[in-house]
Parts: structure tokens; sequence; C-alpha cells
């Protein structure tokens, strides 16, 4: 069966890269029907795409821009798929995330069909050139070469890992996801493993599509990374009902712990000071970000990556 399926993108201040994704996707061997691009501040769009005459190139591509303050993670996405979306499926991207090869669609459409109650849909993230070596080494701690997919059963075994997916790449069952309520209508960040939790909580499955590849990662500060986190924190303290009682530092420590014998292991022994340096600095916005209420506000400003939401 051929379903249909539309792509939403979220842009801001978009690049060279950015269109190198669309191409990709318009080259896609299962077709899409429609690019859903939602655009945060038109004037840095207008840099890039206005005068070039891309976008006319493709009819399938529709444009919403929103300001910075309207913007927020789940709302945004909400919006664009109850808005401007009616196909059997939608897929959530970013504009850094590159599909690898022609049949990013086609997979993810795959994995999401391949089992009754499949809710979601996530791709393997395959690091970039120029990605340091514990990054790379943590996305493929993250994102493996073998497919998998989670149930309720697994929140046992995996603790919160039975409710991670990512909408860096992410395909969706639109009847499933309207079942479920959609993404919420607003979230600091985390929105995909949100609506992951209550989707798996309610019986439905997450599958992890490792055919499925897009070109992603990034070469964080420490300091973004106790920002990231921190949100993470917050993401998880404002939903009890998906994250209380699940475990999360066990996965952190593992990670940690194969990235420590990587390390090693791979002549890289000089770097494993700066692995703990900065899993301290993220364990620390984590903990922040979960007790946020008890911060000054402005601390909690400072300590967030996404300073809008908090206005």
């Amino acid at each position: 069966m051929q379903y249909s399926v539309d792509v939403i993108l979220l842009t801001y201040k978009p690049s060279q890269e950015t269109l190198e994704l669309i191409r990709r996707l318009e080259s896609q061997t299962y077709s899409v029907n429609k690019i859903i691009i939602m655009n945060t501040e038109e004037r840095y769009f207008e840099k890039l795409f206005y005068g070039k005459g891309f976008l006319e190139h493709y009819p399938n591509i529709e444009v919403h821009h929103i300001s910075a303050r309207e913007f927020d993670h789940a709302g945004t996405r909400r919006r664009a798929v109850e808005k401007y979306s009616s196909t059997d499926i939608f897929v959530c991207m970013t504009q850094d995330a590159v599909p690898a090869n022609e049949n990013l669609i086609r997979a993810l459409v795959a994995a999401l069909k391949s089992q009754e109650d499949t809710a979601a849909a996530y791709a393997r993230q395959l690091a970039r050139e120029d990605c340091r070596e514990i990054e790379r080494f943590t996305r493929k701690f993250n994102y493996p070469a073998q497919p998998s997919v989670k149930s309720r059963e697994d929140i046992q075994k995996l603790g919160v890992k039975a409710f991670f997916c990512s909408n860096v790449c992410a395909a969706y069952d639109r009847r499933i996801y309207d079942g479920l309520g959609g993404f919420e209508k607003r979230a600091v960040f985390n929105e995909d493993m949100i609506y992951a939790g209550h989707a798996v909580k309610a019986g439905k499955k997450i599958a992890y599509a490792a055919e499925a590849k897009v070109i992603h990662s990034h070469n964080f500060t420490c300091m973004q990374q106790l920002r990231r986190n921190f949100d993470l924190g917050v993401s998880q303290s404002d939903h009890p009902e998906v994250f209380e009682g699940i475990s999360s530092e066990s996965e952190g420590t593992r990670l940690v712990a194969d990235t420590a014998r990587h390390l090693w292991e791979t002549k890289h022994k000089k770097l494993i000071p700066y692995l703990f340096v900065s899993s301290g600095f993220k364990y620390a916005g984590y903990r922040l970000g979960k007790a946020y209420r008890r911060l000054p506000g402005r601390l909690a400003v400072w300590c967030s990556s996404n300073k809008n939401y908090w206005q």
C-alpha cells in the first residue's frame, strides 16, 4: 500500500546545507507529497532563498513564517500538523539533518508500518566528517546499526531509553497521532520523547529505523551541553506522567563508561579528561533542570538554551 507522506521541516537561519537537504528530499525513491517549512524569522530566510528561484523549482513546497517569540519545539510542530498536513504519515525534520541517500522516506515508512500500532519511527543519525571523536562515539551509542522496536514491555529493561525518539528525523502515523492528542501545545524541549512516552504507555510502539539515515551531529561546548541538558531536565520535571519513576541517570552513566573505554582502546586517551568534564556539565545541567522550580527565575533563563520559552 502506498501511504501519503508530508515532511515538516523546521528552519531558523537556514544555510546551504538546508538547500541540499531539500534537493535530497525531492529525489527520494518514495515521493513526498509536500514539504512544509516552518521558518522562524523571515528576514533570515530571505537571505538564502529569495531571488534565487530555488523554491519555485519545487511546487510542492510551502513556507510559513513565525517570529522567534512564537516558536515552540512542540507547539510549532503541532501547528504544522494540524493546519497544513493531511497525509497518512508526516515526517518531522530539522534543517541540519541531511538525508544520507534517496531511500530515507521509504525506510521510515517501512519501519513505521512493519508492525501494527507503531506510533513513530526515527532515523539513524550519522556523524559528519568534522565530528569530534566523543560525539562520533555518542552517535554510534544512540544510533546503532541494528533496528529495534520498543514497547511498554521494554520500560523496565530500557528505562527512559524505551521512550527515545528524535524529531531530527522521525515519521509519525497520523491516525495514532490524532488518537493520542499529538505533540504538547508547549514544551521547552524534548517534545519527541514526551510524545513517545505517552504512546508507549498507551500500548503503542516506537521503531528505530536503522536503514533510514541522515547526516547529523554537533560539536557542542560544555556550556551548550549544560543548557541542552537543563532543558531536558525541565521537560522531564514538567511531565511526571511520563518520566516519574523511570531511570535516566543509569543510561548516561553507561554512555560515559563505554565512551571512556572506547577512547582508551582507540588511542584517544588524551580526550578522557575532557569526557569527564563535559559529562559533569551535562549532569549539572540535567539536575538543575529537574529542580528548576527551586531556582531564581533569572538563573533558569540563563541555564536554558531556549530563552524565549521563559518570557
